[in-house]
């Protein structure tokens, strides 16, 4: 089962907690259609409800952003980032309570959801920087007596459509750097996991945010479709599954709206023959398994050079995937452990995970760790699997070609490089892709040619600090701006082309 839907136009007759909107500096009970059931994955308990906002309040909610964006386009940049100052500070003063409401709703661990927490602040801080990122350029004399300028100038009302996966870092991919460059932001949380941001919703308005500029509403494809059939809208940012990047790209397109639209992935490790093995074997687990394998960033695919290397990763890896323990993540009895596993998102999830187990069976893999059938003492209602490992996984398999999303590893073998370069170009998805190896040649070689928008070089997962651009290639990313960083000051403003000269003063 996934999220239970309400039928009743008002919230079950329950002491549950009810997600409200916030709209115009104010937390408003949603118009809405019904109630989505927000469950902790990890004992399976119904924690709160999230309404499904109508469009006609979402529409409510762009106008407050852009009756906001009349001054706040127009306040000068250190002004608007001196409450992000204040945000970072508090946020940081307050990492732990955060992180526990994520790990509630979410079930990762706490472990993973402090890690997902300082990215928070790494975006928001970076986002300080506006002051020099959003500078323009200027020739002097690029024509006889004429200068030539360009100035960067914030645009309206921006949306973005969260997922499952972060609560917290995904929307701060684009909400610090939207509301810096002086545009107005509505964000659509994900049904599942919309907690997290309503408490950090709060600490937004507490740190000076004006009335307007950031809003949320919560709900599904209603709220989504709303943002992106409004005129009011000049671009819509989503980080989900690639049919649904496609669906977003052709919408935007076809109103004119500038769109990022993140999808799926297949993130390939590439093992060479000189890898050292003991120093990085746990390093590669921690890409598979964290956060239950459900990141754009875990590592899925194992490509082993040559027959010794593949022999030794079978079975080194799998070893080391045991270590990996099946936990309720809030457990006080273990939640500081780093190798704790939390669960998958929901039943569905679990299902689907477990089907596609099945599938590589069936075409003949070779399941060499089973995490199926897997009891949490004092949990036994959440939506748990082990670490689960493939070998003899061979290119165009199910398992292979199939974003999973859990934690679920295929090994792979190539004769060289070249063949490893082969498997994973051959993919339709180019997120990420890592090579362990010592020698430079083949580390250059890598780099150059694997097709994924973010490298590691003895780095399982190649996350890029906020500081740099992330986003993917192929059929990983529907846009040419990718998120986070300086680059994406470009998604945020329109750049204003300015050809000027002056004549004398007759004397």
């Amino acid at each position: 089962m996934g999220p239970v839907m309400t039928k009743a136009a008002t919230p079950a007759a329950t002491k549950l907690e009810v997600m409200k909107n916030f709209i115009g500096g104010k937390w408003v009970d949603a118009e809405c259609s019904g109630y989505v059931d927000i469950t902790n994955p990890s004992n399976g308990e119904v924690i709160a409800q999230c309404p499904l906002s109508t469009a006609a309040e979402t529409d409510r909610a762009i106008a407050a952003a852009a009756l906001a964006f009349k001054t706040w386009g127009k306040t000068p940049v250190a002004r608007r980032v001196a409450p992000l100052f204040k945000l970072a500070a508090m946020l940081r003063a307050d990492e732990d309570k955060i992180a526990r409401v994520l790990t509630r709703e979410n079930g990762k661990s706490l472990t993973d959801a402090r890690a997902e927490m300082k990215r928070v602040f790494e975006n928001v801080e970076v986002a300080c920087g506006m002051p020099i990122m959003q500078q323009g350029d200027k020739i002097i004399g690029g024509s006889f007596d004429m200068d030539g300028e360009v100035i960067r100038l914030p645009m309206g009302v921006f949306g973005m459509i969260a997922p499952f996966n972060f609560p917290a870092m995904v929307p701060f991919w684009f909400i610090p750097y939207a509301i810096a460059t002086g545009n107005t932001f509505v964000l659509k949380t994900s049904k599942q996991v919309p907690m997290t941001m309503q408490l950090i919703t709060q600490y937004i308005h507490d740190a000076g945010v004006p009335a307007g500029v950031f809003n949320v509403v919560n709900g599904d494809m209603v709220v989504a479709d709303a943002m992106m059939s409004s005129p009011i809208v000049q671009g819509v940012s989503l980080v989900g599954s690639t049919p649904v990047c496609k669906v977003v790209a052709k919408k935007c397109a076809e109103t004119n709206k500038r769109f990022q639209a993140m999808g799926g992935a297949k993130n390939h490790l590439v093992v060479m023959p000189d890898a050292k093995v003991k120093d990085v074997i746990r390093n590669m687990t921690t890409s598979c398994y964290g956060c239950a394998g459900q990141r754009c960033m875990a590592s899925s695919a194992i490509i082993a050079v040559g027959d010794a290397m593949y022999k030794e990763i079978c079975e080194k890896f799998v070893e080391d995937s045991k270590e990996n323990h099946p936990a309720n993540p809030l457990d006080p009895a273990c939640e500081e452990d780093p190798m704790l596993l939390g669960p998958v998102i929901s039943a569905k999830a679990k299902e689907t995970i477990l089907a596609l187990i099945e599938e590589g069976i069936k075409e003949g893999a070779t399941l060499a760790l089973d995490g199926r059938k897997v009891t949490v003492p004092g949990a036994e209602g959440g939506y748990y699997i082990g670490p689960t490992v493939f070998t003899d996984v061979k290119p165009g398999m199910t398992i292979h070609k199939t974003e999973i999303f859990g934690p679920v590893v295929v090994i792979m073998k190539a004769k060289n490089l070249d063949e490893a370069i082969a498997i994973l170009n051959g993919h339709e998805y180019g997120n990420g892709a890592s090579i362990y190896t010592q020698n430079g040649y083949w580390a250059r070689k890598f780099k150059l040619e694997a097709e994924a928008g973010m490298i590691g070089i003895n780095v399982g997962i190649p996350a890029p600090v906020a500081y740099m651009p992330f986003g993917g290639m192929k059929a990983s990313q529907w846009a040419d701006v990718k998120t986070q960083g300086k680059a994406i000051v470009n998604f945020y403003t329109q750049d204003k082309i300015v050809t000027e000269r002056y004549f004398a003063e007759q004397g």
